[in-house]
């Protein structure tokens, strides 16, 4: 009777730990898909009820810029919008430009992405190919749009994949340099001056090494605000 029990209760914990991966492993494939994230811009929409705000600068990518709590205030009195969503990839971003970006004719675009495509495995060429479909995209419809990039920050949980997401950096650096549209916001820089080598200091991401912490945020806020309020405060005057 006992042996049935632990026999019982070992395949039951194989068919969990089984089901998990699976869960697992269809959401790394399902995350590839362009369309993975259609819910949430479907939320967006509704959320605009019809009349989406116009001419602000639209912040888009990833948690790091969805979890900006402070985007608002940070970069005040620049009006601003956020419409980063879970962890988008660059692809997403250009699927959806037309919904989070458009839409909106804004002053200005601000993009974070690529992070989550490192951490997937795709190559710095993969994801500068798909910023420079962004940006095409995005011009097609406004040909003299002012675009940042954020650059791809140096995180604790994926430090090890700090020289890709840095070769990332340094090819998206190089299609701005030949744009005068198209800027580079580098957080990068200070967030690695604070590790002196290493990775960066823990007080500045969560738990989990990967997200902002009000810390980190402080250094984005630096760098962002001081730039767009130099490049484009006399617009909103």
């Amino acid at each position: 009777m006992i042996k049935k029990v632990v026999f019982t209760l070992i395949v039951a914990i194989a068919l969990l730990f089984f089901g998990g991966w699976l869960a697992l492993r269809h959401h790394a494939e399902a995350v590839f898909e362009p369309d993975y994230w259609e819910a949430t811009i479907q939320a967006f929409e509704e959320a605009d009820a019809g009349a989406p705000p116009q001419r602000q600068i639209v912040f888009i990518g990833s948690s790091s810029i969805r979890l900006w709590e402070d985007l608002e205030e940070d970069m005040a009195p620049l009006p601003v919008l956020n419409r980063g969503f879970g962890g988008a990839h660059m692809s997403h971003l250009v699927h959806n430009a037309e919904r989070i970006v458009t839409a909106y004719t804004p002053r200005a675009v601000v993009v974070y992405g690529g992070d989550n495509d490192i951490g997937s495995g795709k190559t710095p060429e993969t994801i500068a190919a798909d910023f420079a479909s962004l940006v095409e995209r995005l011009r097609s419809h406004q040909p003299d749009l002012p675009i940042y990039f954020i650059t791809i920050k140096p995180s604790r949980l994926r430090w090890e994949q700090w020289p890709a997401m840095s070769e990332t950096n340094t090819l998206i650096a190089r299609m701005a340099s030949a744009d005068r549209n198209l800027s580079i916001l580098d957080v990068s820089r200070p967030m690695l001056d604070l590790g002196q080598g290493e990775a960066p200091p823990d007080d500045l991401f969560w738990i989990d090494g990967l997200h902002l912490s009000e810390q980190g945020y402080a250094i984005w806020a630096e760098v962002v605000s001081s730039r767009l309020k130099a490049d484009l405060g006399q617009m909103f005057l």
